[in-house]
């Protein structure tokens, strides 16, 4: 039997796999045809897919099978492919979306077969996208076919998905799913997106949730990812210290419109050395330096730079810090002019002192700190 064992939900041991001449047996104690135990064991045979023609479920689901089919659906004749399409649809798809090594043959169907023979494949797919959606080989097959089917057929995968996005952006397989509509599919058509409303925060801090945001500012247009940012806006401080959260509000800062980046910088602003030493919020730190205008980078190194209320400097702070240092390190390369040169003046006389408690701090700090310094104009 083809993999009929482990199909999830179907393809019962006894039923509809079967083929004459069966004798081996794989290592999960699923019988194998006599066709595929041969070619396993004959290496120097060229096989052709005419060769293995009624038993391409069967190989589909074995892995050497499934990559020999991958192969020669690259190239197969028209004749070959709509064969390979009969013996896989409608009855078994759905079996083979779901399998470990059947799923790339499926995902090569979309790829090369024609328009006619996509609609075959994404019929048999009806009532089922979500549970594909949340399967781990199955969500890659729909994804897959997002890529290659219709404007029209991409609808449907929408519609059905819609009910329970949220669901699916939360979803270890499901996430990737919803990505890759947001990045193909036409955005008058992506309604749910509204569903994101109300959720922002909650989606921002969510280790998939985040990516899907993420997706959401790069490909949909103003009218719809507004309002999902000026709910962001509300959340920045806390976003910033948060593990996934700070990944969302540096793609902002990157990607984001310039009224964007100025309200998340000054969210920052005056709040920048505590932030440097956040192991999540330094990296927002890094990111507002790289990507500031000029006049508000000036501002936030002024900040590293001023003495606190009890006169200590910040610097030597920073570049004790773990997470500090690095953020310092930017500064020290995006500064410009003669503020470049008073952050190295004020960086240096500490640089000394550290060298004395090099066992004290991170073989990094006093390795990496001290070269760039040394590369700095003006040493």
């Amino acid at each position: 039997m083809p993999r009929g064992a482990v199909f999830p939900h179907g393809g019962n041991a006894g039923q509809g796999f079967g083929h004459g001449g069966r004798h081996g047996r794989r290592g999960d104690g699923a019988v194998r045809s006599a066709q595929l135990d041969e070619f396993r064991a004959n290496k120097s045979r060229r096989w052709e897919l005419r060769d293995i023609f009624g038993y391409i479920v069967e190989f589909s689901g074995d892995q050497h099978g499934s990559r020999f089919i991958q192969q020669r659906l690259e190239s197969a004749t028209s004749e070959e492919m709509e064969i390979v399409f009969d013996e896989i649809v409608p009855q078994y798809a759905v079996q083979l979306m779901q399998d470990v090594f059947g799923n790339y043959v499926v995902q090569k169907m979309f790829e090369y077969g024609t328009a006619a023979q996509k609609a075959r494949l994404v019929s048999t797919m009806e009532g089922q996208i979500l549970g594909l959606s949340l399967q781990m080989y199955g969500c890659r097959v729909v994804q897959k076919a997002i890529e290659y089917v219709s404007p029209e057929q991409q609808v449907m995968f929408v519609q059905e998905l819609s009910p329970s996005v949220l669901r699916c952006v939360k979803d270890a397989n499901g996430n990737h799913v919803i990505q890759k509509i947001i990045e193909h599919v036409v955005p008058d058509r992506l309604g749910f997106v509204s569903a994101f409303r109300g959720s922002v925060y909650e989606l921002s801090t969510h280790p998939y949730g985040c990516r899907v945001l993420q997706r959401c500012f790069e490909y949909l247009p103003e009218d719809q990812t507004r309002p999902l940012l000026d709910e962001l806006h509300k959340y920045v401080s806390n976003l910033m210290i948060d593990q996934f959260g700070n990944y969302v509000i540096q793609f902002v800062l990157e990607n984001g419109k310039p009224q964007d980046r100025a309200m998340i910088i000054a969210k920052l602003t005056g709040q920048m050395n505590n932030m440097a030493k956040h192991k999540f919020a330094s990296n927002v730190c890094e990111k507002a330096l790289v990507t500031a205008d000029p006049d508000s980078r000036r501002m936030l190194i002024d900040e590293i730079m001023t003495p606190k209320q009890d006169g200590l400097s910040p610097i030597m702070g920073l570049m004790k810090d773990s997470f500090g240092n690095y953020v310092l390190q930017r500064a020290l390369t995006v500064a410009e002019g003669e503020q470049k040169e008073q952050l190295i003046s004020k960086v240096r006389p500490h640089l000394v002192n550290m060298r004395r408690y090099s066992s004290a701090y991170s073989k990094h700090l006093s390795a990496s700190k001290s070269t760039v310094i040394h590369r700095c104009p003006g040493r």
